[in-house]
């Protein structure tokens, strides 16, 4: 399939496809979409931003206006993807197909979701634990359920979904078609189709642990003293919006607190946040209003800002493939990006993972800078702040209670060794 004309798709559909601009399918779409439409089950992988959720819609709106009488489940991991996934179904949905939609997601109100039920909506969207209550409180049924979708279903059962998802396909009538989609095959994914998929067809575009060639990586070696200078020295260079990924909620609230105390624009998002500050956060970063969002695992998989011109790994991930998720955010759609790594002594191990997750015939050497020796650099004083701050160490005093109270408050000698250490901390 080489043009979305070629499709046999009802007429309304195909008109709002070619007011929606989409021309020629990415390579996962010309394979998947064809198999698709003729009702087949469909184990599906393939690399970040190669328009997986294009997919599986067009087929699945295709389904809703033949089939009348059936309806349609589209499961993600996270609340942001399903409120995406949302949004471009919604725009390809047109008043003359009269196809309700509902997105039941956490952190939202429930009357409010309750009202969207009912209305009998067609097409349900939304996140396994939401769904999980509304079956439980027996607002949502899925008795005419025919077509099912598990959308980055490798980071639902990292996220510990299974449970959730085999109870909700236990509500699902055994005649129904699945769509599974995921970002990497791993023994548990396999296990799942074998389950659950029937006579499945197998679809695998491109490598799905190398990144998106369009990417431009470099890489940055730091001590971890002199890591937040370099990241503005980064900032300032950079032109365009950028996605930073810090490793824990209290690194990115840290970051960005000393960022907009140093006169920069950013916010954060992670999963103690609501869902309406989430929500008006990643509005503002997709429409520009904000240059720099600071961010945890939560923006690694599926979220979609065509403009995110430049990645920054402050932290490296605790698992290898999600560094390649990490990148994907940046070069979607054909565009070009650039993803930046920070690595200072401690990540030798995890990024020597990543380069044989990247490449397993490459031979990784880490070249990292060797832990700080505070003595040696003349440019910083014992307590590893620059000279120029001259009551540094007189405040540093005063909190750790030096000489005499030292050894009382703390329990230690009066050695340096002893007080730097102690100074590090209270840093």
């Amino acid at each position: 399939m080489e043009n979305f004309l070629e499709l046999n798709l009802n007429e309304i559909l195909r008109r709002s496809i070619a007011r929606m601009h989409f021309k020629v399918p990415t390579p996962i779409q010309s394979e998947a979409i064809p198999q698709a439409l003729n009702g087949k089950d469909i184990l599906g992988t393939a690399q970040t931003g190669t328009g997986k959720t294009l997919c599986y819609g067009i087929a699945c709106l295709n389904k809703l206006l033949i089939d009348k009488a059936s309806s349609a489940l589209i499961i993600c991991p996270t609340r942001e993807l399903a409120v995406q996934v949302g949004q471009v179904l919604n725009d390809l949905i047109e008043n003359k197909m009269n196809i309700q939609s509902a997105i039941l997601i956490g952190g939202e109100s429930m009357q409010r979701q309750l009202k969207q039920l009912s209305r009998r909506p067609r097409l349900i969207i939304g996140t396994p634990g939401r769904l999980n209550d509304h079956l439980k409180r027996k607002s949502l049924r899925l008795h005419e359920t025919y077509f099912l979708v598990l959308d980055e279903t490798d980071r639902m059962l990292d996220m510990g979904f299974a449970p959730q998802i085999e109870q909700i396909l236990k509500f699902i009538p055994k005649r129904h078609q699945t769509l599974l989609f995921s970002a990497t095959l791993p023994q548990n994914i396999i296990r799942i189709a074998e389950k659950y998929l029937s006579e499945p067809v197998r679809i695998s575009v491109g490598s799905t642990t190398k990144p998106i060639s369009k990417i431009k990586q470099e890489v940055i070696q730091v001590n971890e003293a002199d890591k937040y200078h370099k990241l503005l020295d980064q900032l300032y260079e950079r032109k365009g919006s950028i996605l930073v990924f810090v490793k824990t909620k209290r690194n990115a609230d840290k970051m960005v607190d000393r960022l907009c105390r140093d006169g920069h624009k950013c916010d954060t998002m992670h999963g103690n946040l609501r869902q309406s500050k989430r929500q008006r956060t990643l509005t503002a970063f997709r429409s520009g209003k904000l240059r720099i969002l600071i961010s945890t695992e939560l923006a690694a998989r599926g979220l979609d800002v065509p403009s995110i011109q430049h990645v920054i790994n402050y932290h490296l991930p605790q698992v290898a493939e999600d560094f390649i998720h990490r990148i994907g955010r940046t070069a979607r759609a054909g565009k070009e990006g650039c993803a930046l790594t920070f690595l200072t002594p401690n990540d030798k191990q995890m990024w020597k993972e990543i380069q044989r997750l990247i490449n397993p015939n490459m031979h990784s050497e880490f070249n990292g800078p060797e832990k700080f020796n505070y003595r040696k650099n003349k440019k910083f004083s014992r307590f590893g702040k620059h000279k120029k701050n001259k009551n540094n160490f007189k405040s540093r005093k005063n909190k750790l209670g030096f000489r005499d109270r030292g050894k009382k408050k703390f329990g230690f000698k009066n050695n340096f060794k002893q007080k730097r250490n102690k100074a590090q901390l209270y840093s």
